[in-house]
C-alpha cells in the first residue's frame, strides 16, 4: 500500500524550478524570496492566473481552462450580482459590527432560516479557520471538556488550534495533546460492515481512550462529506449513530460545513442535512461570501448563551458592511439560480459518466459522492483495493496540461476531489469526462 503523502498533494516540486518558463520561473524566484517555503504552488507546471468568469479561469495568454476544483467562489469567480453588491457597498459603508445595522440582522434572518429550528444563533468572523477555532471554544466552555475527536486526515483550518486538529498538514505539524483520530468512514472498504456502526463504534473507542486517561470530551468534528479523507458520503444518514454517541458522552457535534455547505451536496443546504441530523454548531467559511472574508459559527442558542454572557467577542471585520453585502448575494443567487438543483442534477450526471468509465478503467476502484462533490479512486488492481496515488498524480498534472483543473485527497492523494463552482453544468461535465477518459488511455 502507498504510503501517506508527507507534502502537500498535487504540490509543485521546487527542484524542477530550472525547467520552467522565464516568466513563470521569475516569478516562482521572487515569491519563494519574499513569501518564504510555507506558500505552495498547485501542479508540476504552476498555472498563471489573471482572470475569472464562471467556472472558467485565464492565464495571461488568454487560454481558458475549466474549473472543476474551486468551491471559494462558491457561485462562479466574479459573479455579476456579488461583485455589483460589493462596489455599491463599499462606495457607501464598510465599518463594524460594533455600531447598529440593519443589514447584518436582515442576513442573519436569512441564513439562520435555512438551518433547523434549534440552531438560532449565529457569530460572525472572517475565515473557517476562525470559525472552527471559535466552535471549539464554545465547545469546550460548554461542555468543561477539552478532548477533540477528528478523522485521520481531516483538514479544519491554519490557526493554531484549527491546525492542531487538522492531520492533513503533515506529520510535521503535531495534533493537539487531547486530540485523537478516528479512521474515516470508508464505505468502499467496508467489506459489507455496517458503515455508520462501524464509525460510531471508532468514535465511541476513542471516546474511551479519553476518559481513560483523565481527559473529558469537549466535541467530535468532521465535515460530513469528508473531503480531505477522500470523499465519504455514503450511505446518507450514516452519521446518526455518532451524533448518539457523542451526545451519549456529553460532547457537542460540530458540523464542518465550509466545503459541504450552501448547497453544494445538491439534495440540502447544509451537508449535515443528508444524515437526517441537528449538530450542536456549524462553521462555514469563505464560500459564503463567493472568496470574501467572512465566515460564522451556527449553533443552537444554548450552546452560545453562558459563553456569550461571561465572555466578551467580537472580531473587528468580522460581517463588515461589504462582506454581509457578498454573503446575502450569494444566497440570493443559490435561490434564483436554483444552483442546488443544478448541483443535483449535474452531479448525477457526472457521477453516471464516471461510472461508465469505471466499467473500461481497472485503475478506477470507486466512484463516490453526492451533487457536485465527487471523488474518483484510483487503485492498483480492484482486488486488493490497494490506492495508487501515482496515477493520481499524473491524471492531474495531465488534465491541467490539457486545461481542466482538478486535484486530489484522501491520506494516499489517490482520489480526485471533484468540486467545481455551483453553476457547472451538464455541457461543462462534458468537457471534463472526455478530458479524463483521453488521460485515462495516455495513462494505461
Amino acid at each position: 500500500m502507498n504510503k501517506p503523502a508527507t507534502t502537500m498533494i498535487n504540490g509543485f516540486d521546487a527542484s524542477r524550478l530550472s525547467s520552467l518558463p522565464e516568466r513563470e520561473r521569475s516569478m516562482i524566484e521572487r515569491r519563494q524570496a519574499m513569501l518564504g517555503p510555507s506558500y505552495r504552488l498547485f501542479y508540476e507546471n504552476p498555472l498563471h492566473l489573471v482572470r475569472g468568469e464562471g467556472v472558467w479561469l485565464y492565464d495571461p495568454d488568454g487560454n481558458a481552462y475549466l474549473d472543476t476544483y474551486n468551491n471559494v467562489p462558491s457561485v462562479g469567480h466574479c459573479h455579476p450580482r456579488v461583485v455589483a453588491a460589493i462596489a455599491e457597498q463599499a462606495a457607501v459603508l464598510n465599518t463594524h459590527t460594533r455600531y447598529l445595522d440593519e443589514k447584518i440582522l436582515d442576513y442573519s434572518e436569512k441564513l439562520l432560516a435555512t438551518f433547523p429550528d434549534e440552531m438560532n444563533r449565529v457569530m460572525y468572523c472572517c475565515t473557517g479557520s476562525e470559525a472552527v477555532d471559535l466552535a471549539m471554544r464554545l465547545a469546550c466552555y460548554y461542555t468543561g471538556g477539552t478532548g477533540i475527536i477528528i478523522t485521520e486526515n481531516a483538514y479544519h483550518g491554519t490557526t493554531a488550534a484549527a491546525a492542531a486538529i487538522s492531520p492533513s498538514l503533515g506529520p510535521n505539524m503535531p495534533l493537539g495533546m487531547h486530540v485523537i483520530t478516528v479512521p474515516a468512514p470508508d464505505a468502499y472498504r467496508a467489506d459489507g460492515k455496517d458503515v455508520g456502526e462501524t464509525f460510531a463504534q471508532e468514535v465511541s473507542k476513542a471516546i474511551a481512550f479519553m476518559q481513560r486517561h483523565g481527559i473529558k470530551p469537549a466535541a467530535f468534528i468532521a465535515d460530513s462529506i469528508f473531503s480531505t479523507d477522500g470523499i465519504f458520503s455514503e450511505p446518507a444518514g450514516f452519521l446518526k449513530k455518532t451524533l448518539d454517541v457523542v451526545h451519549e458522552a456529553g460532547a457537542l457535534y460540530i458540523a464542518d460545513e465550509v466545503q459541504p455547505g450552501f448547497g453544494r451536496t445538491g439534495s440540502h443546504m447544509w451537508g449535515f442535512m443528508r444524515h437526517g441530523i441537528v449538530p450542536d454548531i456549524a462553521v462555514m467559511g469563505k464560500p459564503m461570501g463567493n472568496g470574501l472574508p467572512i465566515a460564522a459559527a451556527v449553533m443552537k442558542g444554548e450552546v452560545q448563551e453562558r459563553f456569550g454572557k461571561d465572555i466578551r467577542y467580537f472580531n473587528t471585520f468580522g460581517a463588515n458592511h461589504v462582506s454581509i453585502a457578498a454573503a446575502n448575494a450569494v444566497l440570493d443567487v443559490i435561490h434564483d439560480e436554483d444552483l442546488m438543483g443544478n448541483a443535483l442534477s449535474t452531479g448525477n450526471y457526472m457521477l453516471e459518466g464516471m461510472r461508465k468509465l469505471q466499467q473500461h478503467f481497472d485503475c478506477i476502484g470507486d466512484v463516490r459522492g453526492a451533487g457536485l462533490f465527487l471523488g474518483l479512486e484510483f487503485v492498483k488492481d480492484r482486488q486488493s483495493r490497494a490506492p495508487d496515488g501515482q496515477r493520481s498524480l499524473a491524471v492531474v498534472n495531465r488534465m491541467r496540461e490539457r486545461r481542466v483543473l482538478i486535484s486530489a485527497a484522501g491520506i494516499h492523494g489517490n482520489t480526485l476531489k471533484i468540486r467545481p463552482p455551483l453553476p457547472f453544468g451538464k455541457d461543462h461535465a462534458d468537457i471534463f469526462l472526455k478530458t479524463l477518459e483521453e488521460v485515462l488511455h495516455e495513462t494505461q
